[in-house]
């Protein structure tokens, strides 16, 4: 129908157009979700739904999707269509047209805006994510690594960090660009034990450590959350937020443990306290 709306016959056109205007929204956002919607439906979508949530976010999903039409479908994306796109950071670093095309979101938060200008980078020597490392035989295979992501765009490193080995994962949560570590933590070749590893390094960003500490999924690992709780660079709103499930060897040795923050230590030995004193 979408097709025949724009045929030249004035008659055909106009019975079509009558056709596409009965139809529910939720038809044409399922319409616009198959395997390869005609591109005359996006434009019909465009001129006259493009205000409806549901049919910019369908349009943005599609790899089909125009890319004139980009700007406009962004601009009407709602917040959770917009984060839902975010978290796809695959299909985001493989089309920068759809990255460049959200900057118009209204709806953007900073740190949405940041990850988006960072993934449209595309100069490599004026910011060297990694330093040089000397020569030896013994450390050519790390020396290669430094090598080959020193030169690579922030898209690429990206890719790298969703699709990667363990290695290339190791490096890459400590690259400069968030971007980039979240894609580390959205790998799905990620295991639980990187995490682990993760959590208890006092070297990562506060950013990465807040993430893991916020996803349902990380923190379901009590090593997890306990290697959060004893790293001082973790965000002490994540480390309080877990104080109150510690159990009592946790406890004790969060007490003891003179590298954590100070507050977070008086917590913990405070919160001991009150446990001995419940049970007397």
């Amino acid at each position: 129908m979408a097709v025949l709306a724009e045929e030249k016959d004035e008659l055909l056109q106009e019975r079509a157009s009558n056709a596409l205007l009965s139809q529910p929204v939720t038809a044409l956002v399922e319409a616009l979700g198959g395997d390869a919607p005609a591109t005359a439906l996006f434009r019909y979508c465009r001129q006259h739904l493009i205000e409806k949530p549901d049919i910019a976010y369908a349009m943005a999903r599609h790899p089909r999707c125009p890319p004139q039409l980009l700007p406009a479908v962004s601009r009407n994306l709602s917040p959770a269509g917009v984060q839902d796109l975010m978290n796809d950071l695959d299909r985001l670093s493989s089309q920068p047209n759809l990255a460049s095309a959200l900057l118009h979101s209204a709806t953007l938060t900073a740190d949405q805006r940041e990850q988006l200008r960072e993934l449209l980078e595309q100069d490599t020597k004026s910011k060297t994510p990694y330093p040089d490392a000397e020569s030896g035989e013994d450390q050519q295979k790390r020396v290669t690594l430094l090598q080959r992501l020193s030169k690579m765009r922030v898209v690429e490193r990206v890719q790298l960090a969703l699709k990667g080995n363990r290695e290339e994962r190791l490096m890459l949560i400590r690259d400069p660009c968030k971007v980039v570590q979240r894609a580390v933590l959205q790998s799905p070749r990620l295991s639980e034990r990187e995490v682990e590893s993760f959590a208890s390094m006092a070297n990562l960003s506060e950013d990465v450590l807040r993430i893991i500490g916020r996803n349902r999924v990380f923190i379901g690992n009590a090593t997890v959350v306990r290697n959060l709780m004893n790293n001082a660079k973790t965000p002490l709103e994540i480390s309080l937020h877990f104080l109150p499930n510690c159990t009592a060897q946790d406890l004790k040795a969060l007490t003891l443990n003179r590298n954590i923050q100070e507050t977070l230590r008086s917590m913990a030995t405070r919160l001991q306290r009150q446990r001995a004193l419940a049970r007397i």
